[in-house]
């Protein structure tokens, strides 16, 4: 029953949205890398009736085909979608119509703790948990740790200059950081891994790339533990099991969205920051 009431609201927003990309424009669909945009033209494009395509923020996409109906055809490709995010996964088109909604999409990493809800939670790296307090020294050597940023959207990435698909992804990154300069409610965590800062400076020079770079403390490739600012440690794969890794942080510190390897196209996540500035830390 929710799904035919879900998908006849789609259809409504979709049919009041003027100039909306078409079906078949596979490079219209967000956040999602070329393995899904193939799947959806050599596969979904192509199936039988009934079929639905979900996808969710951060790249996880599924899609059933050959189904008894559309609402069964969708409640298939949302579950398909869903094992591979911890953020639900929504329509983006079913049968013969492009049903995605732009404008709640980029809302999807709420709704947001508040600040009795943050204080209660769990320290963990799951969507939902407070992200641990991390210690490490800023550009200039000042030490620092992420509880100083609360009150703003943090971006927290770990990444290496010896990780290929880490150096692919970050000039795209770049024209993000670029983008927000301005905004005083969002700050870009860089953090190197397995090798010292000073290394991975002189990589992001020699690219003439300009981002927020901070010392993670790590000396070398057999450097894996990073500092709490309590005074412990955590080991780096426990947070990040592979490289690059990316957190976002709302203003209370809890988790609201990560993912693991390189991102799709970050120009498209300023709306969700944007998002996590208006409506967190409340």
């Amino acid at each position: 029953m929710w799904i035919n009431i879900l998908l006849a609201a789609l259809l409504a927003s979709t049919s009041a949205q003027a100039a909306s990309p078409s079906l078949t424009d596979a490079q219209a669909i967000p956040h999602v890398g070329e393995a899904a945009r193939e799947t959806y033209v050599g596969g979904f494009l192509q199936a039988d009736l009934h079929r639905a395509f979900a996808i969710a923020p951060g790249g996880a996409w599924g899609w059933a085909a050959e189904q008894v109906s559309a609402d069964t055809a969708l409640a298939v490709a949302l579950d398909a979608c869903g094992k591979h995010s911890e953020i639900p996964c929504v329509p983006y088109a079913v049968d013969e119509q492009r049903v995605f909604d732009a404008v709640s999409w980029a809302t999807l990493w709420g709704p947001y703790k508040n600040r009795s809800q943050a204080a209660q939670a769990p320290t963990g790296k799951k969507r939902g948990m407070r992200f641990p307090d991390l210690a490490f020294a800023d550009a200039n050597g000042k030490p620092f740790k992420l509880a100083a940023l609360r009150g703003k959207a943090v971006v927290v990435h770990f990444w290496g200059s010896w990780c290929n698909p880490c150096k692919r992804e970050l000039p795209d990154l770049q024209k993000l950081v670029a983008q927000l300069k301005g905004s005083q409610d969002i700050a870009f965590i860089l953090l190197p891994v397995r090798e010292s800062t000073a290394a991975a400076r002189r990589w992001l020079a020699a690219q003439q790339l300009d981002l927020p770079l901070y010392d993670s403390g790590l000396k070398g490739s057999e450097d894996e533990y990073l500092k709490l600012a309590g005074g412990g440690k955590i080991r780096d794969r426990d947070i990040a099991m592979v490289f690059p890794t990316t957190y976002v942080l709302d203003k209370h510190g809890m988790v609201v969205f990560s993912h693991a390897g390189p991102l799709e196209n970050w120009l498209q996540y300023a709306p969700f920051l944007h998002d996590v500035v208006g409506k967190s830390g409340k």
